[in-house]
C-alpha cells in the first residue's frame, strides 16, 4: 500500500501540549524503546503532541555528514514505525524549523554562564570528547530550552539524565517572563507509566547503551530475531538459579524488568510462572518476548525506509505545521525584546 499523508493538520479538542525530541545518533536500543519510545504512541493519543528529530543537537559531537543524513532519515522512519501518526501529531526535523536556532540565540542572552557551567552532562561530555569541547556543547541546554518553549509545551517527558535540562528551561522561561510579562509557558516534567530502566546485558549495574564497546551488552531495536535471542541467552545472571526479584540479582532483575515491559506481567507473576525452572528457560522466554515486541516496529520500519519520498513529505508537512507555532512564539519574544520585525 502506498504511504499517504493528510495535508491539513488534524483538528483536535483542547489538550495539554507535550514535546519529545530524539537525537539521530544511531539506531536506538531496547532500553530506549522500552524506557521512552514505546510510550510515545500513548502520549500522542492523550496530548497535543510534537515529536522532533533533534539533528541540531547531534553536531555538538563531530559527525560524518553522509552518516548523519542517513541517521536523520532512519530516526524519522522509526518515529512512524512505532505508531506515531503525522495526521495527529507534528513530526518534524529540528533543523527544518529555523526558529529553534533563532530563539536559542535570544535565550542565550538571558542565561547565565554560571548556570551552564554547572550542567553535569557538559562536564561528562567534555571528558569523553576532550578534543572538541565546543561552545555548542556548552550551550546546548539553551537550545533544548528553545525547543520546548517555542511550542508552549505544558509537559516534557524526561528521564533522570534530563531533569537538570528541564529545570534550566523553567528557569529561563521564568526569568524572561518576569522581565517582559507572560511570554512562555513554564513546562512541567511528565512522569508517565513505569517503563523499564534497561541495563546492560553484560554489566547490569550500567544502563544499556548503543555506545557500549561490547555489542553483547545491548539489543538494537532492529536486531534480527536470532541476534536478539543470542544476546539475551548470553546475558549475565548469577549462580542462584532462581527467577525472582531481589537484592544482589542485578542480571535477573534486569531481565525480569524487560520481560515485564514486553508482557505486562508483574514481578510476582513472573516469579510464579518460572518457579522451579532454570535460567535457560527464562532467558529463552525473555528473548521470544523481545523478538515479538520489536517485530512489528522492525517490519514497519523496513517498509518506510524504502519510501524516501513519503518520509520527505512527512518532514515537509511537519516543518510547516511546526513553523506555524514556533514562529508565533518567536515573534512574540522578539517584540518583547524590542526587535523590529520584518
Amino acid at each position: 500500500m502506498e504511504n499517504t499523508i493528510n495535508t491539513s493538520p488534524a483538528q483536535t479538542e483542547k489538550k495539554k501540549k507535550i514535546l519529545s525530541c530524539i537525537q539521530p545518533s544511531g539506531i536506538p536500543t531496547l532500553g530506549n524503546y522500552l524506557g521512552a519510545l514505546k510510550n510515545w504512541k500513548l502520549l500522542s493519543d492523550e496530548f497535543d503532541s510534537a515529536f522532533a528529530v533533534a539533528d541540531l543537537h547531534a553536531i555538538t559531537v563531530r559527525q560524518d555528514p553522509q552518516k548523519l543524513r542517513k541517521q536523520i532519515m532512519e530516526v524519522l522512519a522509526l518515529l512512524l514505525a512505532i505508531g506515531l501518526d503525522p495526521d495527529k501529531s507534528i513530526i518534524f526535523i529540528q533543523s527544518h524549523v529555523p526558529a529553534h536556532s533563532q530563539l536559542a540565540w535570544i535565550l542565550n542572552c538571558y542565561t547565565q554562564f554560571g548556570e551552564m557551567s554547572r550542567m553535569t552532562q557538559f562536564k561528562d561530555k567534555s571528558q569523553s570528547h576532550a578534543d572538541n569541547v565546543n561552545v555548542g556543547l556548552f550551550a546546548y541546554p539553551v537550545l533544548m530550552a528553545a525547543d520546548i518553549l517555542l511550542y508552549q509545551a505544558d509537559l516534557v517527558p524526561v528521564g533522570a539524565d534530563q531533569k537538570q535540562h528541564l529545570e534550566i528551561a523553567r528557569d529561563i522561561a521564568n526569568r524572561f517572563n518576569s522581565i517582559y510579562g507572560n511570554t512562555f509557558t513554564v513546562p512541567d516534567p511528565y512522569i508517565g507509566k513505569n517503563g523499564a530502566r534497561v541495563m546492560s546485558l553484560q554489566d547490569p549495574t550500567k544502563k544499556m547503551s548503543k555506545s557500549d564497546p561490547n555489542p553483547k551488552g545491548f539489543v538494537s531495536v532492529f536486531d534480527a530475531p536470532e541476534t536478539i535471542m543470542k544476546k539475551i541467552k548470553s546475558a549475565v545472571t548469577d549462580s542462584e538459579g532462581g527467577v525472582y526479584y531481589g537484592e544482589g540479582k542485578d542480571g535477573i532483575n534486569n531481565l525480569m524488568g524487560i520481560y515485564s515491559c514486553c508482557t505486562g506481567l508483574s514481578m510476582d507473576e513472573i516469579a510464579r510462572d518460572f518457579e522451579g525452572k532454570g535460567y535457560g528457560d527464562f532467558k529463552a522466554a525473555v528473548g521470544e518476548a523481545v523478538v515479538e515486541e520489536l517485530r512489528p516496529v522492525r517490519e514497519r520500519y523496513e517498509q518506510l525506509i524504502k519510501d524516501q519520498a513519503y518520509l520527505k513529505q512527512v518532514a515537509a508537512k511537519g516543518a510547516e505545521n511546526a513553523s506555524r507555532i514556533a514562529n508565533r512564539t518567536l515573534n512574540k519574544a522578539m517584540k518583547k525584546c524590542g526587535f523590529v520585525l520584518p
